[in-house]
């Protein structure tokens, strides 16, 4: 009976697992970095904790979004039938959920190395502040890229015991990213925002919000292309970027009318923007032998 009784659905939905896209769009650069730093082929170990904690720590973010939300969500078309705004948990169950996560994320980045460990405390700062940036900022994108890309720096840790500039170059480039893509999604709740009061850069950038995001992907393409002639990276690298510049092109043209959908679809789209990167990686590494026996 008490099986019966606990709200399953809610907390599945209040961890956001019936949306995987924000799992996702945190996966793609951990998964980066995992390749870069052991060579194309990171250890299974790491590999494991890493695919894991993503999971956690991107559920645990979600719960203590909508805990530092809970006031607001209700009166936000998107996220008023939200499990904590909904009335379907209390915030007792919220927190207590949120606490579990971040213990069971803890518990697996002890089996990596101190230096990871002491990265992860950073990362559990990030993750339980991130929401409440949105109140002070009308930059919260960018501590949700670093809170996003926190993984690169932490992968390379653990492959490598070490976090050399490059991994903090690839944390750029996340936070870049992450302002693009969040900023798509901050259009389709712009006018609920500045209703309640909470800040975005949607709402920083305003009427010039398609071309600040054009000129931000600009920005991260040419971060993409010193990448690679950083690390000397072959040509499925570069292929990769200008399969990312493709889905941004036509991203922008798809946003121009700022319709609710349309930037909607435009933030899911970047999920291949991620996978693009990552192909572009793996297939560099497969070109130069890091997957033949021998």
């Amino acid at each position: 009976m008490f099986f019966m009784a606990v709200p399953w659905n809610a907390y599945w939905r209040l961890m956001r697992f019936d949306k995987p896209i924000g799992t996702l769009l945190l996966m793609w650069p951990t998964w980066w970095a995992l390749l870069l730093a052991g060579d194309g082929t990171p250890s299974l170990k790491n590999a494991l904790i890493f695919t894991a904690g993503v999971v956690l720590m991107r559920a645990a973010g979600c719960v203590m979004n909508d805990i530092a939300d809970r006031d607001f969500d209700p009166h936000v078309e998107r996220t008023r039938c939200r499990p904590l705004a909904a009335g379907e948990l209390t915030l007792n169950q919220a927190l207590t959920l949120f606490f579990l996560l971040m213990l069971l994320a803890f518990l697996l980045v002890l089996m990596t190395n101190a230096l990871t460990v002491k990265l992860a405390f950073a990362g559990a700062a990030l993750a339980a502040s991130y929401p409440f940036f949105k109140r002070v900022t009308h930059l919260p994108q960018v501590v949700l890229g670093v809170a996003f890309g926190w993984g690169i720096p932490m992968a390379f840790a653990a492959e490598t015991n070490a976090i050399p500039a490059i991994a903090w170059w690839f944390l750029a480039i996340n936070t870049v990213w992450s302002v693009i893509y969040d900023t798509l999604y901050a259009m389709v709740d712009r006018e609920d925002d500045m209703a309640v009061g909470v800040k975005s850069t949607a709402i920083l950038f305003g009427r010039h919000d398609v071309t600040v995001t054009g000129i931000l992907m600009v920005v991260m393409a040419a971060m993409l292309v010193v990448a690679g002639a950083w690390l000397e990276l072959d040509w499925p690298w570069y292929a990769g970027v200008l399969a990312v510049v493709v889905l941004w092109v036509r991203q922008i043209i798809s946003v121009r009318g700022r319709d609710r959908d349309a930037c909607f679809r435009a933030f899911l789209n970047n999920n291949w923007v991620g996978v693009a990167i990552l192909l572009g990686l793996f297939f560099h590494f497969l070109l130069n032998g890091a997957y033949y026996p021998g």
